[in-house]
């Protein structure tokens, strides 16, 4: 792995944590991700299923995990499954975990090949009346193809017809809110990647280049620092691209006088960081797309503070609408008597929420009514899109939410228009 081992103690934890919340005679089985075919006889780099890393931090395809507290062989409590490696296995992909290094990475003491699986279920599933099965419930993402946990879920309650079946994705995305302090450790490796990368960009960032060479520059830092790559497709959008929102073609050149603006986080041992910085490629702002930058910049600071216990992500977008409407109207987009007529009139201009969680995953396991608590991580990004001006802005930072005030994870990394023009120009 091209990150630094993460200490077993945090699987171990995950998984004690995960069965407390399981009925009595129950069994859970995870499975890891699938290869994904891309074409012809090659596969998209793998990436491990979040759920089922959070509970082994085994980082392989072809693997599968069981849980069975109360099952009477001790020795099928706690099992996984991993892929039997052989000369030709190899030879021609490198090299797979043993029986010892998986039970290192995991902390599970019981590690069997994955030819043995069928018939230890089997035996599990004799004593256990419930059964616990994964899938990803983010509520907005409606993929085409079924992922290999749903696929070999539905062939579990063919096989075993007469068990009750349950959802482990309620119980996990409790466990997944809080991050741990070797979470928390992650994702500031991720966030410290991540600067890195900004701050290069900030340094080679000129008029003539082509948005996928700042790309490129990302991609370079982020590859040389050990993360596993991007943790989502990166948006380098230069001037009018910058008011679509997932724009990701990355392929127009960057012109003297816009804005650039980039949405970009490093993922590292499949944890994320998730960044937004808009720069111009000038090197020194307009008055006019400084005034913008910095109304949003006043919003987001503002909006920082109720990142605390209790609030949740409905509270803190409601309020960043309101203070966003006041900043429309000091910028002249539109007239307070204009929005008392037209209550959506802002929406043309500001049209995304500004928290999401994160973790694992970039937009993380739980729901924007959920009341914030300490060890949460989100997101803080307020923007405002002026397309007419051709001006789109976004900032974003990183939040962990704790007992007291909120800490900024990406405090150090350059914000402020006056830090920016002058890492341009050095």
């Amino acid at each position: 792995m091209r990150y630094q081992p993460i200490p077993n103690r945090l699987f171990v934890r995950n998984r004690k944590n995960f069965i407390a919340q399981m009925e009595e005679n129950s069994v859970a089985i995870f499975f890891s991700n699938d290869q994904s075919p891309r074409n012809g006889d090659q596969f998209h780099p793998f990436r491990q299923q979040s759920d089922f890393f959070y509970l082994t931090g085994i980082d392989q395809e072809k693997s599968i995990l069981i849980l069975a507290p109360n099952c009477p062989n001790k020795n099928l409590r706690e099992v996984l499954f991993v892929l039997k490696t052989n000369k030709i296995i190899e030879t021609w992909e490198g090299h797979k975990y043993s029986k010892e290094e998986a039970t290192k990475t995991s902390g599970i003491e019981h590690v069997f090949w994955i030819e043995d699986f069928d018939v230890s279920l089997k035996e599990v599933m004799s004593f256990m009346n419930n059964v616990y099965l994964n899938g990803n419930e983010y509520a907005k993402f409606l993929p085409d193809v079924e992922t290999r946990e749903i696929r070999l879920g539905k062939e579990l309650k063919a096989q075993f017809p007469f068990h009750n079946y349950h959802r482990s994705a309620p119980l996990l995305t409790n466990l997944r809110l809080i991050k741990s302090k070797e979470e928390i450790t992650v994702i500031k490796k991720a966030c410290e990647i991540t600067n890195k990368a900004f701050r290069r960009v900030l340094r080679n960032t000129q008029h003539g280049m082509l948005e996928f060479e700042v790309e490129a520059d990302i991609s370079y830092e982020f590859i040389r620092n050990g993360a596993n790559g991007h943790a989502y497709s990166p948006i380098v959008a230069s001037g009018k691209n910058a008011c679509t929102l997932h724009y990701v073609e990355n392929d127009k050149k960057l012109k003297k006088g816009d804005l650039l603006l980039m949405d970009f986080g490093a993922e590292y041992a499949n944890y994320s960081a998730d960044l937004s910085r808009t720069i111009p490629v000038s090197g020194k702002f307009t008055q006019r797309q400084k005034d913008v930058y910095n109304a949003v910049l006043r919003v987001m600071k503002e909006i920082k503070k109720m990142y605390i216990p209790g609030n949740t992500i409905q509270d803190i977008n409601d309020t960043t609408n309101d203070l966003m409407q006041e900043e429309m109207i000091m910028l002249g987009l539109f007239t307070k008597e204009e929005l008392d007529k037209q209550p959506d009139l802002y929406k043309n201009y500001f049209m995304h929420g500004t928290a999401h969680f994160m973790g694992l995953d970039v937009h993380d396991v739980g729901s924007k009514f959920e009341p914030l608590q300490p060890g949460m991580v989100l997101t803080c990004e307020p923007g405002l899109y002026i397309q007419e001006e051709s001006i789109g802005v976004r900032i974003e930072n990183d939040i962990l939410v704790t007992e007291n005030e909120p800490e900024d994870l990406m405090v150090d990394f350059p914000i402020e228009v006056e830090e920016i023009e002058m890492l341009m120009n050095e």
